[in-house]
């Protein structure tokens, strides 16, 4: 071979070397970029196509009374979905060895029958998508079955139904506290009541079961199991009794209805520990079916409602005098049925009488407004709206309960002529039911105001407790002057006109009635209707609970002597439910009402 040939080959060699070397490095570049640089992309990649995941679901917490009844609780439901496609007649095999051939339609029926759907429109749902969509392998049939539906269905052996587990919650008890549990929306966010406002106890946290699955045949493999477990919701307690929220719930939807109101509530209070026993309305809601009930009604009338609180008010001004050193329970002025002030307001009670010479006391039991504008013209403005402020007016929500309202009252600067007088009585002001109780819990624990509590305790799944918290006790009036007041309250509740309605066999009790006026829409006052109240506590020689009965409107009564009957049925139950031992029938001094 001459050199020429020589030099030709080796040049051909060298470039073959190079092209080979240039594919290899070309090779181990891929190499290294598939296995270092994005080793975990592919990796991950690689894993997902063959990987699968459950979600698992944490139960939300249970919501109990007082003695732990169930009041809501989750449990899980189902939404059922059909594969159009994999419907068709079904051959059966019997026990026996015969077979059988089970139609759609037969199949249809038993699927309708354990839904409580109609069987043609479950045929209709498949019928449709298969003609408008006949390559689709999904149908929404139902949601939300229960879990006896869900097994019934699996027992039926149909390969096209499937099912979609997902939490929802229950409510046993139905209506009763239903206004105060609240609700949950259809993706379970938690819209009212104790379920909002106690959401961060109740709330569960979901986990996930991730696995990996065979390449060929999709079937899990054992032991590639992850699970990050789900966390279940806490226990709320509430402080009510739920048999007695069943009773006051029935009590005030008859009584309402018997009086043709608008609405009614009914609100007990234990005088020494502020604990909310029974917080009733009707109309009234039952949380399995929220849609059942008018939106106004969904929340709670106890919580949500403002009014004039009126004639109850009078005894806070009562107390402002006795608490000065201005007056006692036999001091005295003198009213007509109707005056005209110097100031030009003008001023009248609810019933026609003669020019009479009054006691406090007698001013509560007869309940005139002309003489308790007379007796509150012993404070200076100033020190009544002082004192209406320490009874809860115009103080803020006192529960912290959702949607919870707040009373208002201008300064004294913004009274007018006819404001100066009527805050003497009530009016010109509003309040809550709340914070109505609560000043009459205040003078019923001796002149100590403890804050109202609806709720108990929160227990975690770990069984750890937490006690809700609550204002301190804070002393509002002196006890002498609180037992002054018991007393006059219970000589209101012998004395008034409403006497043989309230009675209560075995027990004497304090009461006093409210009649407040509405505001109209374009100012002033609705003609001829009103929100009537009661509010009182027993026994009276030894005050345990507080009673506080409402209604919007009454039509048959339309004085607050419509809330008479049901503040005798309220009071009853309450004092026998928690066996109260009877006391004295009658005050221990008799207060004359005039000198």
């Amino acid at each position: 071979m001459n050199p020429i040939a020589k030099r030709s080959s080796r040049r051909r060699t060298m470039v073959a070397a190079a092209v080979v070397l240039t594919v290899l490095g070309g090779f181990v570049v891929r190499l290294v970029d598939i296995q270092v640089v994005h080793a975990e992309e592919h990796r991950a990649d690689s894993v997902s196509k063959m990987a699968g995941s459950e979600k698992l679901f944490g139960t939300r917490g249970t919501i109990v009374d007082e003695h732990g009844v169930v009041l809501a609780s989750s449990t899980m439901r189902y939404d059922v979905n059909i594969d159009p496609t994999l419907v068709a007649d079904i051959t059966r095999t019997e026990k026996d060895g015969s077979e059988h051939v089970q139609t759609w339609d037969e199949q249809a029926a038993l699927i309708a029958q354990i839904l409580g759907m109609d069987v043609e429109e479950i045929k209709r749902i498949v019928a449709d998508k298969k003609a408008n969509e006949p390559e689709s392998q999904w149908a929404e049939l139902t949601r939300g079955v229960s879990t006896a539906q869900y097994q019934a269905l699996r027992e039926l052996e149909v390969p096209y139904l499937t099912y979609d587990p997902r939490p929802s919650r229950s409510y046993p008890n139905g209506a009763v506290g239903g206004n105060l549990l609240g609700f949950e929306s259809n993706d379970g966010e938690a819209l009212a009541g104790v379920e909002r406002w106690q959401n961060d106890c109740l709330e569960a946290k979901d986990g996930e079961e991730s696995y990996q699955i065979g390449a060929t045949d999709g079937i899990r493999i054992p032991g590639s199991e992850q699970v990050t477990p789900a966390t279940d919701g806490g226990q709320v307690q509430l402080t009510i009794d739920s048999d007695l929220q069943w009773y006051m719930e029935q009590m005030i939807a008859e009584e309402t209805q018997n009086q043709r109101a608008i609405s009614g509530t009914v609100y007990i209070q234990e005088v020494k520990t502020g604990k909310i026993r029974a917080a009733a309305q009707y109309p009234s809601m039952d949380p399995n079916d929220v849609g059942g009930t008018d939106p106004d009604y969904r929340g709670s009338l106890v919580f949500g409602t403002t009014f004039e609180p009126g004639s109850t008010f009078k005894a806070i001004t009562a107390a402002s005098l006795l608490e000065e050193g201005v007056a006692n329970p036999l001091s005295t002025v003198t009213a007509k049925d109707w005056e005209e002030f110097p100031n030009g307001a003008r001023l009248g009670d609810s019933h026609p009488h003669p020019e009479q010479t009054y006691t406090l006391a007698g001013a509560l039991i007869d309940s005139s407004n002309v003489a308790l504008s007379k007796f509150g013209e012993m404070l200076p403005e100033q020190t009544r709206y002082e004192w209406l402020k320490k009874f809860g007016i115009g103080g803020g929500a006192v529960v912290g309960f959702p949607g919870e309202q707040n009373g208002w009252i201008a300064p004294p600067a913004e009274w007018d002529n006819q404001q100066h007088y009527a805050t003497t009585f009530g009016q010109a002001f509003t309040a809550t039911i709340p914070q109505v109780a609560g000043a009459y819990q205040t003078i019923a624990n001796d002149g100590v105001r403890v804050a109202p509590q609806l709720i108990e305790s929160c227990t975690t799944p770990d069984g750890d407790v937490t006690v809700a918290e609550t204002a301190e006790p804070e002393r509002v009036i002196s006890e002498s002057t609180a037992q002054q007041l018991q007393l006059m309250l219970e000589n209101v509740a012998f004395q008034s006109s409403v006497a043989e309605q309230i009675k209560v066999p075995g027990y004497s009790i304090a009461t006093k009635t409210g009649t407040a006026q509405k505001p109209a829409p374009g100012g002033g006052y609705k003609p001829g209707v009103y929100y009537t109240s009661m509010v009182g506590f027993a026994p009276a020689d030894d005050p345990q609970y507080v009673v506080m009965i409402t209604l919007d409107e009454p039509k048959r009564v339309t004085s607050s002597a419509a809330t008479a009957p049901a503040m005798q049925k309220a009071m009853a139950y309450v004092l026998q439910s928690y066996r109260v031992p009877p006391g004295r029938t009658e005050p221990e001094t008799k207060l004359p009402m005039l000198k």
